[in-house]
């Protein structure tokens, strides 16, 4: 059907549910456009205020799982990592691309995303965005509705799809112009800006680099370390230790096909063997570090070692600090 007004145009959003990717999609929903607002799951991005975000302002939010393309991007990203292991431009270049893909499958026509010339040093910069654009494959088909006025004339924006006067200028890290449109759209409710990607966490893209070095860079690996504690004792053993009742729930959760450490007789954390140690010597380290973290524990203790349907149990001797640390996946 031949498109007549503007608003028979739509648009397909990334969305993490931070207060920009909210205001992209409730302004160009204001302007009259459909928008498919879409989340990209990854190992790395906690899910919920996304979840949360789109459920407090009435969005229908499509979550689509890219764990298998990003793991495939971080093995070798074509510009370069951020400070960690952040492969920024890169990341945003396989969202837009993933979104782009989708144009045909929901009848869309252009992307837009919630991105703010100059607000981000490194990512945010008007080259880093033209570089997503360009390594997306979509360049001429995103929109940046905050910021499009400051930015190049494409396909939306040429074709009369997207009025530019519709458009706003924000740039720079202020936030005043985002929290008074905010309340110009009526959204009282929004993610504070805390919380974002693991990738940016020293201490966790320190455990991915061992994964990598490891050889171990797969869904499971990557969804453990999330929670606990983490050593690695040879080559293909790892111990996690959980360090409150949450974490022991999702390492719980987690522990299918590992070995599952438990104290006998005394309250304390779960703690998970990502393989099954052939040296005893390695054994009885991970034993000895489990047992530490046991403060309130004598010296030695029982612990109950089950893998799968079978369990035994194993004398633990309680590790110094100094073991325990030296072993440990941890800047700290």
């Amino acid at each position: 059907m031949l498109k007549q007004n503007k608003t028979d145009y739509s648009a397909i959003a990334l969305f993490s549910g931070g207060l920009d990717s909210l205001l992209a999609v409730k302004w160009m929903q204001k302007a009259g456009y459909k928008v498919y607002p879409v989340y990209f799951l990854t190992p790395y991005m906690p899910i919920e205020r996304a979840l949360e975000s789109a459920r407090d302002n009435g969005l229908d939010l499509i979550i689509r799982d890219i764990t298998e393309e990003h793991l495939k991007m971080m093995q070798d990203p074509e510009t370069s990592f951020g400070k960690n292991l952040n492969p920024c431009i890169d990341c945003h270049a396989l969202m837009f691309r993933m979104a782009g893909d989708m144009l045909s499958e929901l009848d869309a026509d252009f992307l837009i995303s919630g991105e703010v010339v100059g607000q981000r040093p490194m990512s945010q910069r008007r080259d880093t965005l033209n570089r997503v654009a360009k390594l997306s494959g979509y360049r001429d088909l995103i929109i940046r509705p905050l910021s499009q006025k400051l930015l190049r004339k494409n396909t939306p924006i040429r074709e009369g799809w997207v009025d530019l006067s519709d458009m706003l200028d924000f740039h720079g890290r202020g936030r005043s112009r985002q929290l008074q449109l905010a309340e110009e759209l009526g959204i009282t409710r929004f993610p504070s800006p805390a919380g974002g990607c693991l990738l940016t966490d020293r201490n966790y893209t320190l455990r991915i680099k061992d994964l990598i070095s490891h050889q171990q860079m797969d869904e499971k690996n990557l969804e453990l370390l999330k929670y606990g504690r983490h050593f690695r004792l040879d080559e293909s053993t790892k111990l996690i230790i959980g360090r409150d009742e949450r974490e022991n729930d999702c390492l719980e959760r987690l522990s299918d096909g590992l070995i599952r450490l438990k104290a006998k007789n005394q309250n304390g954390p779960l703690g998970l063997l990502t393989d099954d140690p052939a040296d005893p010597i390695i054994l009885n380290l991970a034993l000895s570090i489990f047992w530490f973290y046991h403060p309130k524990a004598p010296q030695s203790g029982i612990i109950n070692i089950r893998q799968g349907g079978k369990s035994k149990e194993h004398e633990g001797q309680k590790a110094s600090p100094e073991l325990s640390k030296q072993y440990r996946i941890s800047y700290d």
